[in-house]
């Protein structure tokens, strides 16, 4: 635990960095995205072009923030799940006592 923590002060882990891996549902709409904007690129003039290229960043944008508001979101109910799981006197069963 300890090793963790220490990688995570000096800036060992960082979870931008990671890549998910493709899965098959993953590619297939993917190469979806990529055949529809190549259509759309080939009908569209200069002006057309721009605002697509605007669309496209503003939903990279939108991915983006939406991937660290989910890593937000994990974390912290994998801290409260942690923190139920190290109370011992929630109520529903007793302490363990040391006699035995």
């Amino acid at each position: 635990m300890r090793e963790t923590l220490e990688d995570l002060y000096y800036g060992r882990i960082n979870p931008c960095e990671h890549q998910m891996s493709a899965n098959r549902n993953l590619l297939r709409v993917s190469s979806k995205i990529t055949q529809c904007e190549n259509q759309l690129k080939e009908r569209l003039d200069e002006q057309g072009l721009a605002i697509l290229a605007e669309m496209v960043d503003a939903h990279q944008e939108i991915s983006c923030v939406t991937a660290m508001e989910n890593f937000i979101l994990g974390f912290r109910l994998g801290a409260r799940i942690l923190v139920e799981c190290l109370d011992e006197d929630d109520g529903d069963m007793p302490a363990a006592t040391g006699s035995g």
